[in-house]
């Protein structure tokens, strides 16, 4: 009898902890408490990828998130940004039909914001956190489907609409001036900001340029379109095969846009002035690159060998010190096409957060020591 009670204890044991195997805590999500969320094969997590002292494993997968972020993720058309103002570390991003996400400095939790009805129906493509000279921090969203700005509070509350500019926009290359009054669709792929301008990129459409956005007011907030533009279409230095994301590297005041077509990161100064291109490897088709702690890592839409899932890119100054392959090598299947990236360093690691595009999905790594 104490052998079939015993048995049955065992049995009962492994059964109710397949059970909980399932559950994934969101402790600040809307929801809140516990959720459960759709099973997904998880990779081997013994699995690594990368080179030298920059290899990495995966961490967490889309059930690491909130089940509205898992719903949506399949349909992911976007990236991220880190707020790295001194004692932050949050990373943001949006869905369409969800919103805007934050997820925590420490990688653990992550809250669904309320967000705005226009902006939570748009595909957010890219983000960026920025801070006005008053101190004041913000995230803007270039919406390409709908050819759209929004900017927002950390906490989501609308404060500016940028739409398209009009025909009476005079900027100083007429090629952007003639594109606009023939009824040229404002397509905004990336946006970022240096001391009072917002730069815009345009490389889903014909223009292609880099558009300039000043800010004329503060409290509330208003910005209008400015003459400065600067790239265009072409692969001549300083021009874009696709001008798609665009950073400032934390601690510069250098603009850097991912150029997919060319494999290149072409790089100005505020004032629109071409100083450099990075190159990387052709065929890459790079669609995000990111910085910290001296090192970036760069999202590749397809990677020179088209048969093999896209590479993320770990460059350390502008030296390619590490691949990292999350189809290939982690396991990761949805990964064959890489979207945005960002890295983090936490208590002297590195950390990845990368989203893939069609199908959409979101992966955390972890390097490995």
């Amino acid at each position: 009898m104490r052998q079939v009670a015993l048995l049955i204890f065992v049995l009962t044991f492994i059964i109710v902890g397949s059970l909980y195997a399932h559950v994934t805590e969101h402790p600040s999500t809307e929801t809140g408490g516990f959720q459960f969320v759709a099973h997904h094969e998880t990779p081997d997590i013994k699995l690594t990828s990368g080179q030298g002292a920059l290899k990495f494993k995966v961490l967490y997968t889309r059930d690491h998130f909130p089940a509205e972020v898992v719903a949506a993720i399949d349909k992911a058309h976007g990236g991220f940004d880190v707020d790295r103002r001194e004692g932050k570390g949050e990373t943001y991003f949006a869905l369409p039909g969800v919103g805007i996400i934050q997820i925590s400095a420490d990688l653990k939790t992550t809250r669904l914001i309320e967000t705005p009805a226009g902006l939570k129906k748009a595909n957010a493509h890219y983000v960026t956190v920025w801070t006005t000279s008053a101190g004041t921090p913000y995230l803007s969203f270039p919406a390409n489907d709908v050819g759209k700005i929004f900017t927002t509070t950390m906490d989501g509350k609308l404060v500016h609409t940028l739409g398209a500019p009009d025909a009476m926009t005079d900027f100083k290359h007429q090629a952007v001036n003639t594109y606009f009054s023939e009824g040229g669709k404002f397509v905004p792929t990336g946006v970022t900001h240096i001391d009072g301008m917002l730069y815009v990129t345009t490389g889903y459409s014909d223009l292609d340029y880099i558009l300039g956005v000043k800010l004329t007011n503060l409290e509330p907030l208003e910005a209008s379109w400015y003459p400065l533009a600067f790239g265009g279409k072409g692969d001549e230095p300083g021009q874009f095969g696709t001008g798609h994301h665009i950073t400032v590297p934390y601690g510069t005041n250098r603009l850097d846009a991912s150029d997919r077509a060319n494999a290149e990161i072409e790089r100005y100064s505020p004032d629109g002035t071409y100083l450099e291109t990075l190159p990387l490897i052709k065929g890459s088709f790079p669609c995000s690159i990111d910085y910290e702690a001296g090192y970036a890592v760069v999202a590749c839409l397809f990677g020179p060998n088209k048969d093999k899932g896209a590479p993320l890119y770990i460059l350390e100054g502008n030296n390619l010190v590490s691949t990292v392959r999350l189809k290939e090598e982690l396991g990761v299947e949805t990964f064959q096409h890489l979207h945005g990236a960002v890295i983090r360093k936490i208590n002297g690691k590195f950390y990845i957060i990368a989203q893939s595009w069609n199908p959409g999905d979101i992966v955390i790594l972890e390097q490995v020591q």
